[in-house]
């Protein structure tokens, strides 16, 4: 039996060929054809006659399950099925809405479009409450325009962590539902 020279073991992916520990493995061929249970360098033979390698495709099962198949393809196929996955998850972000409890009518209706803008993506929303000299004094203030915020969201989003101090702001964190 010939070595392939100055190849290591594969690390990461399937075993093959040669680095493949049990004595006998379930066959199937390049055509998706199960050959049956047989010995393990006697499938590499086989493998190699078609010109593709021996790739062990389930080691876990009893005994385990190798295909006929060139072994640089298979990884190629596995990178892009695992690079496509990666790109297709929607990552949360978390978008920080910033108030006064002084706000104008026209200024909380404009901030509170983003939020609902932010939620409908399907991002978090901490919004913060931040106070000045004196009206540190007034939280009850800031606490009733955080209110309105949650009362106005509640159809879109829930209130994930409820208003707190921490320092001179007052935070909420809101997510969608």
């Amino acid at each position: 039996m010939m070595r392939r020279p100055n190849q290591a073991p594969p690390m990461n992916g399937p075993r093959f060929n040669e680095w493949i520990q049990s004595q006998k493995v379930r066959v199937i061929d390049h055509e998706g054809e199960n050959l049956g249970v047989m010995y393990t360098r006697e499938a590499m033979d086989q493998a190699k006659e078609l010109g593709l390698d021996l790739v062990e495709v389930s080691p876990n099962a009893d005994p385990p399950v190798a295909k006929f198949l060139d072994v640089g393809k298979f990884k190629y196929e596995a990178q892009k099925k695992a690079n496509l996955a990666r790109k297709s998850q929607k990552t949360q972000e978390i978008k920080e809405i910033k108030m006064r409890p002084n706000i104008d009518d026209h200024d909380y209706d404009t901030k509170m479009k983003k939020v609902a803008e932010f939620i409908d993506e399907g991002d978090k929303v901490k919004v913060t409450m931040r106070f000045r000299g004196r009206e540190l004094s007034h939280g009850q203030l800031g606490m009733a325009v955080l209110q309105r915020v949650a009362e106005q969201v509640a159809e879109t989003a829930k209130v994930e962590a409820y208003p707190r101090m921490e320092g001179r702001q007052m935070l909420m964190v809101l997510a969608p539902k």
